[in-house]
This record gives structure tokens, C-alpha cells and sequence, in this order.
């Protein structure tokens, strides 16, 4: 035996493969572990990079690799709402890269319009000055979780149900 790897201490408090442990109704249940959920949001972080050189389908591709290996992986784990949530941070992240993706006001305006906006929010969108971060928050309503799903990119809960 490792000594080093080796302990006895609470359920609560064991990491093993990835997975934490915790006890709900007197059954012992799994769950992601902090440090593994740290290590997928960095890594989706690189993919869904603003500044990569990459176009919208290698990095669809890569994501959706990523993601699907990742959720089998930990499929026997309790994580509905981890996903949930990092389904919306994920999602924030791709509309900042198409809103990067179109440099100018111009482009702004044609692909809003496009989008169905209205023309006042067309006009407050294509013409704000904040960050991507915010921006992304604004974009919103116009590429919806329904365009982004038509778009391609696959969401991390929708798969998580299909496969748990």
C-alpha cells in the first residue's frame, strides 16, 4: 500500500477518478469533484478561445468532442445542475466569439437584422462599446439557445440527460 494515497477519513472528503462522494438518504452517492470541474471549464475555456485562429466548425467539432468525452466519463455522477450552469457559461462564450467574428457596425447591423431583432435593438446592440462579456449578455435574445443548438454546438445538459 502508498501511504501517501493511502487514508481513512469521512466519505465526504475522498476523491477518486475524478469523482467526490456524498451521502443522500443514507446511500453513498457521486458527484464531479471540484479540481475536475475546474480542469473542463479550463478546457472548454481553450477551446472556446475569441483570439484562436480557428473557424466555427473545427471549433464546434472540438467542443463537441470534448464534451461528449468528458460527459461519459462522468455520466454515473449527479451533475444536472453543473451542467446547467456551465451550459449558460458556455453559451455566453459563443456569442462573444460571433459577435467578435463581426468586426464592424455594419456586419453588426446585417447579421441582427437577420436575426429578427427589432430595429431599435438592433441599433443599441450593433452600436454598444461594452466588452464581449456584456455584450454576449445582450446578445441573448437575438442568437438564442435554439439558434445556437441549429448552429451546431451541442449542450452539455441536453446531453447529459440523453446519456445518464
Amino acid at each position: 500500500m502508498n501511504r501517501a494515497k493511502t487514508t481513512v477519513t469521512h466519505v465526504s472528503k475522498i476523491k477518486y477518478l475524478g469523482y467526490a462522494f456524498y451521502r443522500n438518504r443514507g446511500k453513498c452517492r457521486f458527484r464531479v469533484h471540484l479540481k475536475s470541474d475546474q480542469k473542463m471549464k479550463g478546457r472548454t475555456r481553450e477551446i472556446t478561445q475569441k483570439n484562436k485562429g480557428w473557424s466555427n466548425d473545427y471549433r464546434r467539432q472540438k467542443l463537441a468532442e470534448y464534451v461528449r468525452g468528458w460527459i461519459n466519463y462522468y455520466k454515473l455522477a449527479d451533475m444536472k445542475g453543473l451542467m446547467a450552469e456551465t451550459d449558460e457559461w458556455l453559451r455566453r462564450r459563443i456569442r462573444a466569439i460571433y459577435w467578435k467574428q463581426w468586426k464592424k457596425v455594419k456586419t453588426r447591423y446585417r447579421n441582427l437584422r437577420a436575426l429578427k431583432l427589432e430595429e431599435r435593438q438592433v441599433h443599441q446592440i450593433a452600436n454598444s462599446r461594452k466588452g464581449y462579456r456584456r455584450t454576449a449578455q445582450m446578445l441573448s435574445e437575438a442568437l438564442t439557445n435554439t439558434i445556437i443548438a441549429k448552429l451546431g454546438y451541442i449542450s452539455m445538459l441536453d446531453y447529459y440527460l440523453k446519456v445518464a
